[in-house]
């Protein structure tokens, strides 16, 4: 493993040359890393198998870390041409359990495990190929085309660990021991726990756009916080120190839970940790690949409902507050115990960056000023749900990284493990989980009395998603014509009332126009590229209700509540499945509908003219598209040699209807006579910009 071992890279310093060679070793021992990480497989029977029920079978994790740099190059124009566009589609999305998410494994026909790994061979060759002819100049940013290169790498070090996770809850018998590093063979008694004092400050977190290291978007923006003095335990909790916990009854007693806590508790009907395994009064501890004697001396291993727990145990039998830090609260802990950030290592100063142990180790061997593990071992759970702070925008090429943790339902680790590399590592790293989720996370305690505050934005923030909001359900303010609802009553009318008819809405953005179908069909599916949009229609339909800011003038703001119910658009809600995909590279499930409608999606597509020519194959027979456009080609960059019109040829005008209507001529007979919606994109209360989208109507020819 040491021949493996990196940190990441200053983006800042140096020359060009020797920074290309950086990231390409970086790149070349990421990828090392992580083919490495699933020779702890037993045989290739094992990637078919899934390590949690909520998650896909392992060979999509193989897969994904591949198909997201090619994808992201794609995106970003890097790359014009794909490798394989069905592994592309199939291995793109599904990684957490959202709601969007498509985990059906009915829906998924996996390739072989030798095509994957020629996949990988083959966007192994392609990706070194970009790293050494793609521009790059010094400091790297954001908008460089390095960038997406860094964005891959430090992807495939995220899914490094969270796989490994994953492999953790296989059968012991499907893992072999030893491929993958060197446990910690150091083991004993829990030491004494005591709670140390934490001077308070006022806490500066965020870090600026042009630090040095690659930042994932959320570490980016400013939050200010007074940070008041506490207590903090000096070790992790060890497992020694949560048995105390688990003989008390501390699983069967509902008052030391939350109720999320208990609901998750009395489902798995847990007793004790995951990775715990008790055979009569002895007790073992499960690894990645292999089963070892309890080490009561090793960090506990949970997740945060049961952390959280352990705290209200505690504070019950005590009579002090017991809780988990939050966010300022650690990073005033990391400073004031002087932690160097991992490019001023010589050696890693915590079990962190895969530079010590394959495995957690003893929470009394790494100390940092007064207290241990302040990183690396395993992550540390917070009190703190993810948001950004202020500032914070999304990266266009990655635009789902983290707004769709921004739920309430997602918090905080802090510190990393032993298997966290790269940006992981780092002191301004912001990772968040579902509380109920497992990674190699356990928990500090904190004693304090000062009451509980969580900066948790309820209000959407996001500038382009609040604007949307606005135009899909800005007319609950408003009295102009909403674009959704007319292009919808369109829809309706054609189909004539039929309500036993499957819809796919092609370009969902925020729901609208699906809740407006939905009151009038049964079984509508909308489909949008971005999590960050399409979020939102899931709350409506789970909640009832969002919220959003949008722009008044200057300074100020209006803040909008959107009641589903107020909306008269409740009854049907449940007729919708929303779900996040690429309109450019649909999977094949999104086939056999007999209303296709394609609102505002052209222009955004990379080949609206393979687009045209293909629709058809995803319609019933007899079956009905509807198209709406502006035809901005210019404006979304769409290659010249893409566009079905909005030329000359032979010196003659060719519109984009016209160019339109020669390729579906083929499949298709027009309905109507195409006419123009007007769409008002809201951008403040005084500014708003009105672009004409033409509609039209197109029967599928009979075979």
């Amino acid at each position: 493993m040491n021949d493996l071992l990196t940190k990441t890279i200053d983006l800042k310093t140096g020359n060009t040359k020797d920074k290309r060679q950086e990231i390409l070793q970086y790149f070349r021992k990421t990828w090392a890393v992580d083919e490495q990480l699933y020779t702890q497989l037993k045989s290739d029977d094992v990637f078919y198998h899934r390590g949690d029920s909520l998650r896909h079978v392992l060979l999509f994790y193989f897969g994904h870390t591949a198909v997201f740099f090619i994808n992201k190059l794609f995106l970003a124009k890097i790359i014009d041409t794909r490798i394989n566009p069905s592994f592309e589609s199939i291995f793109a999305i599904g990684v957490d359990e959202m709601s969007w998410d498509d985990l059906n494994e009915k829906h998924y026909n996996w390739p072989s495990v030798d095509a994957v790994r020629d996949y990988r061979n083959k966007a192994k060759e392609l990706i070194e190929n970009v790293i050494l002819t793609t521009p790059l100049t010094l400091p790297i940013n954001w908008n460089d085309p390095q960038w997406i290169i860094l964005m891959g790498i430090e992807h495939e070090r995220i899914h490094l660990e969270t796989s490994s996770v994953l492999i953790r809850q296989l059968p012991l018998d499907e893992v072999v021991a030893d491929k993958f590093g060197k446990i910690c063979t150091e083991s004993g008694n829990a030491p004494q726990n005591e709670l140390l004092p934490v001077t308070g400050a006022q806490m500066q977190l965020g870090k600026p756009f042009d630090d040095a290291l690659y930042g994932w978007d959320l570490e980016y923006g400013h939050y200010t916080e007074k940070v008041e003095d506490f207590y903090t335990s000096k070790y992790l909790v060890s497992n020694g120190e949560f048995l105390c916990f688990v003989n008390d009854g501390g699983y069967k007693d509902k008052s030391y839970w939350t109720e999320e806590g208990w609901n998750w508790c009395s489902f798995k009907e847990a007793e004790m940790p995951l990775f715990w395994r008790k055979e009569e009064d002895t007790y073992r501890l499960r690894l990645v690949a292999e089963e070892i004697p309890m080490p009561w001396n090793w960090p506990v291993e949970i997740n945060y409902l049961e952390a959280k727990a352990f705290c209200n145990w505690k504070t019950a039998k005590e009579g002090k507050t017991y809780r988990l830090p939050t966010e300022a609260e650690w990073m005033r802990l990391a400073e004031i115990s002087a932690v160097p950030d991992e490019l001023q290592w010589s050696v890693a100063p915590g079990n962190i960056n895969l530079e010590h142990y394959a495995s957690p180790c003893p929470v009394d061997k790494f100390k940092t000023g007064d207290f241990f593990d302040v990183i690396g071992n395993v992550w540390q759970w917070t009190e703190t749900p993810i948001t950004g702070y202020a500032g914070f925008k999304v990266h266009p090429m990655y635009d789902d990284f983290a707004t769709p943790t921004f739920d309430g339902k997602h918090n905080l680790i802090k510190g990393g493990s032993w298997i966290s590399t790269g940006n992981e590592a780092i002191r301004d790293a912001r990772y968040a989980f579902r509380r109920h989720f497992y990674q190699h996370a356990g928990f500090r305690m904190v004693q304090s009395e000062t009451p509980l505050s969580i900066h948790n934005d309820e209000y959407e923030m996001d500038v382009e998603v609040a604007n949307s909001c606005e135009v899909n359900w800005g007319d609950a303010f408003a009295s102009c014509p909403n674009f959704s609802v007319q292009l919808a009553k369109t829809s309706i009318e054609t189909m004539k009332g039929k309500k036993d008819i499957k819809v796919l809405d092609l370009n969902a953005d925020t729901g609208r126009m699906a809740f407006e179908l939905a009151q009038h069909f049964e079984d509508v599916t909308a489909l949008d590229f971005s999590t960050r949009f399409i979020r939102m229609p899931i709350k409506l339909q789970e909640k009832g209700f969002i919220r959003y800011i949008v722009k008044d003038e200057g300074e100020l703001v209006f803040y909008r509540d959107i009641v589903l119910s107020d909306m008269g658009l409740e009854n049907g809600k449940n007729n919708i499945l929303f779900m996040q995909a690429d309109a450019n590279n649909l999977k094949p499930i999104y086939s056999g509908y007999d209303l296709i409608i394609v609102p505002n999606l052209l222009e955004e597509l990379i080949c609206p003219i393979l687009f045209l020519q293909n629709i058809h194959e995803r319609l019933n027979e007899n079956g009905t598209l509807i198209i709406a456009s502006t035809y901005e080609w210019e404006h979304h960059e769409v290659k010249r040699a893409h566009w079905p019109g909005g030329f000359k040829k032979d010196g003659e005008p060719v519109s984009s209807f016209d160019g339109m209507q020669a390729i579906l001529n083929t499949h298709f007979t027009l309905e109507n006579r195409p006419f123009d919606l007007p769409l008002t994109l809201r951008k403040s209360s005084r500014i708003s910009e009105l672009r004409l989208s033409e509609v039209s109507v197109w029967k599928k020819k009979s075979n």
